[in-house]
């Protein structure tokens, strides 16, 4: 397993990127329209984030396309219409977080190296099952009676997903919690059974005596590998 922060150079080169990242988000209007678009489950336009900051569309543009040159936003290209063909219309330009993490730390730590050591020591052990059980008794000390809350706090990015409310059918059908951001992502990439077996166990603790709450593994493109449904 070869650690890039064993390359001096990529070490560096990684700490100008995150400093570049980090001092876009020095101006409190970039600060809003990244979080506004980091937040929502798909890419968002112009006008939206202009909205939701409240600034002109203009300038929400220019914050927006700053952001992307940072690193922290990607843009995206669709017709919001739906339609195709002639007379569908240009393609609007839309943003979402970027997929490449930012970490800095002064001085620097290596905490992301003992996480690696760490996974590999467990996997190779076997001891799966007691990271899972040790991960439920942390989530659950953890827990305060509000799920999404919690998971907030704790840097999942919550978002209740519309198009599956009501699909149980009965007394209103079910509510559906994904989440939009995995903290453990960089591990979970390299150790995904391991990660994602933790990560489960954990958001059960997180969810446990909150009436009707259960979580479940629904892995998907750009987001954490677990939701939560209540009845």
């Amino acid at each position: 397993m070869t650690d890039p922060q064993d390359d001096p150079e990529h070490a560096e080169d990684a700490e100008d990127e995150a400093l570049t990242a980090l001092g876009a988000l020095g101006d409190p209007v970039r600060r809003r329209l990244y979080r506004f678009a980091a937040a929502a489950p798909d890419a968002v336009g112009r006008d939206a984030a202009a909205e939701a900051a409240g600034i002109s569309r203009s300038l929400a543009a220019f914050h927006l396309d700053r952001l992307v040159e940072a690193g922290l936003l990607e843009t995206v290209f669709r017709r919001l219409s739906g339609r195709s063909g002639p007379g569908a219309g240009r393609p609007a330009k839309l943003y979402r977080r970027a997929g490449r993490e930012h970490t800095l730390s002064l001085p620097p730590r290596a905490y992301d190296t003992a996480g690696r050591l760490l996974a590999e020591a467990v996997e190779r052990a076997g001891l799966d099952r007691e990271l899972q059980a040790v991960a439920r008794e942390r989530g659950a000390e953890q827990a305060t009676g509000d799920p999404v809350g919690t998971l907030r706090a704790h840097g999942y990015e919550p978002f209740r997903d519309q198009g599956e409310q009501g699909k149980a059918g009965e007394a209103g059908g079910e509510e559906v919690v994904r989440l939009r951001n995995c903290p453990f992502h960089a591990l979970a990439e390299e150790f995904p059974a391991l990660v994602c077996g933790m990560n489960l166990a954990l958001v059960k603790g997180l969810v446990e005596g909150c009436d009707g709450w259960s979580a479940e593994m629904s892995p998907g493109p750009g987001r954490c590998c677990v939701a939560l449904r209540r009845l």
